[in-house]
C-alpha cells in the first residue's frame, strides 16, 4: 500500500533514506522548514536553507519516484527573536512563489514567549494575505497543552482563517481532540522520544475516526524513523482495521489536504 509522509525532514537524512521509503510505498513526501539542531546566525542561513528545500531535496527524491514538495516558514525556535524573524519573514515570498512549495510551515510556538507569539502572528497574516495553507508546530511535553491552546485561540481570533486549510501538527492525546474540534486537521507525529508511537496513535485513530487525521514520521537529525508511517499501517493491521481505513489515514487524508496547495502534483493511486 503507497502512503504519503506529510511531515518529514529529509535534509538531516541520507539519500538511502528515499530509496528504503521508496521500496515501502512511499509516493510523496512534504518537508517543512525547521530547526536544523542549531541557532542560524543571519537571514543568508535561512535563504540558503530555503534554497536545498526547493531546488536540490526535489532532485534527490526523484529517482526514487518520489514527489518532494515543501513548506516555507520560520519554526518556533528561532522565532522568539522578532526583528531577527521580521527579516526572515520577508525573504518568505520569494520562496513561496516556487513550484514545490505547498504553504507556509511550519510554524507556531515553542515556549509560548511574547515574541513567539508576535513573529507567530506576523507569519500567521503573510499566510492568509496570500491565501496558503497552514502547518503548525505545536510545543514539546509540559508546554503542549498551554502551547496548543494558545494558537487555536489566535487562530479562532483571525476571521480569515478557514480550518479546512490548516493543519495543527504534532497531536497527542491530550490535544487532538482541541484540533479536531474545531474543524482543523490533526497530525500525530510517530516520533520515539517526545511525541507519540505507532501503537498510540492507532488509539486516537480509534477514539475519534479517521477523518482529518494525518500521521507523520518528522524523521530528522535526532534518533527518529523515516518508516514510520509504514510501523503505523503494520499496528493498523495487527489491530484489524480494514484496508480502505488505513488508506485513508496514510494517503487520501494528506493527499486531501496538501491537495488544497496550487503546487501539490501527486496523483491518487489505485
Amino acid at each position: 500500500m503507497d502512503f504519503i509522509d506529510p511531515h518529514i525532514h529529509m535534509a538531516a537524512r541520507t539519500t538511502d533514506d528515499f530509496h528504503r521509503m521508496a521500496r515501502a510505498g512511499c509516493a510523496a513526501v512534504a518537508e517543512p522548514a525547521f530547526w536544523m539542531g542549531y541557532d542560524r546566525s543571519g537571514t543568508n542561513s535561512f535563504y540558503d536553507y530555503f534554497r536545498q528545500l526547493t531546488e536540490w531535496e526535489p532532485k534527490r527524491a526523484a529517482p526514487y519516484g518520489i514527489r518532494h514538495h515543501a513548506w516555507m516558514g520560520l519554526n518556533a525556535k528561532e522565532a522568539d527573536d522578532v526583528g531577527f524573524a521580521r527579516e526572515v519573514i520577508a525573504v518568505l515570498p520569494e520562496f513561496l512563489d516556487r513550484p514545490t512549495v505547498l504553504g507556509i510551515g511550519e510554524i507556531g510556538l515553542n515556549k509560548n514567549t511574547k515574541g513567539e507569539v508576535e513573529s507567530l502572528l506576523m507569519l500567521i497574516d503573510l499566510a492568509l494575505s496570500r491565501g496558503e495553507v497552514m502547518l503548525f508546530h505545536t510545543p514539546h511535553l509540559a508546554d503542549k497543552y498551554p502551547g496548543t491552546r494558545m494558537i487555536l485561540d489566535i487562530l479562532r481570533a483571525e476571521p480569515r482563517v478557514e480550518p479546512a486549510r490548516v493543519c495543527i501538527d504534532h497531536c497527542e492525546e491530550h490535544t487532538v481532540r482541541l484540533a479536531l474540534e474545531e474543524g482543523y486537521w490533526a497530525g500525530i507525529t510517530l516520533y520515539p522520544t517526545t511525541k507519540a508511537t505507532p501503537e498510540r496513535a492507532v488509539d486516537m485513530v480509534e477514539l475519534y475516526g479517521p477523518d482529518r487525521i494525518l500521521v507523520n514520521s518528522s524523521a530528522d537529525w535526532g534518533p527518529s524513523d523515516p518508516l514510520a508511517v509504514p510501523e503505523f499501517m503494520a499496528a493498523m493491521r495487527r489491530r484489524g482495521h480494514a484496508p480502505e481505513v488505513i488508506r485513508q489515514v496514510v494517503y487520501d487524508n494528506p493527499n486531501a489536504f496538501c491537495g488544497q496547495s496550487r503546487s501539490w502534483k501527486v496523483d491518487v493511486r489505485g
